[in-house]
């Protein structure tokens, strides 16, 4: 597997011993997954659990009349398919492709056997869970609380750390699905950050020319977010040559 498409470049699979990790390698399927690609919907059986290297998913749930919002994101930190090691196998909520990329692909039934190990896998699933409830949980509390522009920024800055680069391939209108907020106050709250000279928008693409001043505008909930994901991984040691990052 070359270093462009390694499976240490998910933090998961990296942070797995060189032996739990050599009893899942021949099992990873690298897989391509185009913007908009939904790899479960609201309750489908799940067959396979996705590990993005580059990918980044959203998890969302679609009301009765079609309107949406995002509960949570995934990307290089974490997994798709968290039900099926927690003994669910369908969820209520919708799995699509936010940002086009590569992910891993391993089959339900290895990782329910890796997982039933109760090895080190086992042990940073639960807590990566723990770590995607708790986003869950601040999404609801931030969509309810906080203004537009502040969801804005929390959901750019979430979607910057888990790509390499400040360029975003995305609309107005998606961005508005996900936060379940009407078009025009994406609108607004994006017009707002470009005249403070914080990123650039033009039709489908969103470029972060200042970092630091998301963080100025953004509401606590993204630092919440950031912050218990590194308290619940901070004892985590990689393999030695890995590609994954901080977090």
């Amino acid at each position: 597997m070359s270093t462009s498409s390694s499976p240490n470049q998910n933090h998961l699979l990296a942070a797995l011993p060189t032996v739990e990790f050599e009893s899942l390698a021949a099992h990873l399927e690298l897989v391509t997954l185009p913007l908009g690609e939904m790899l479960y919907e609201p309750g489908g059986q799940m067959r396979h659990a996705f590990f993005p290297t580059s990918a980044i998913v959203s998890l969302h749930y679609v009301m009765a009349d079609g309107a949406s919002a995002e509960s949570a994101g995934v990307g290089n930190e974490g997994v798709v398919g968290v039900s099926l090691f927690m003994g669910g196998n369908t969820t209520p909520s919708a799995a699509v492709v936010q940002t086009a990329g590569h992910a891993y692909r391993l089959e339900s039934r290895k990782l329910v056997e890796e997982f039933n190990r109760a090895g080190l896998m086992q042990r940073l699933m639960l807590r990566y869970t723990q770590a995607l409830m708790t986003q869950m949980a601040q999404t609801a509390a931030c969509n309810r609380h906080h203004s537009v522009e502040q969801q804005l920024c929390r959901w750019l800055l979430l979607t910057l750390d888990r790509m390499a680069t400040n360029e975003l391939v995305m609309t107005q209108e998606l961005i508005a699905s996900m936060l379940g907020v009407r078009r025009e106050g994406i609108t607004e709250a994006a017009g707002n950050l470009q005249r403070a000279g914080v990123i650039s928008y033009r039709r489908g693409h969103i470029a972060v020319l200042d970092r630091h001043g998301l963080e100025a505008r953004v509401c606590e909930c993204y630092a919440v977010v950031k912050t218990e994901l590194k308290r619940l991984l901070s004892d985590v040691r990689y393999r030695q040559g890995t590609d994954a990052g901080g977090h």
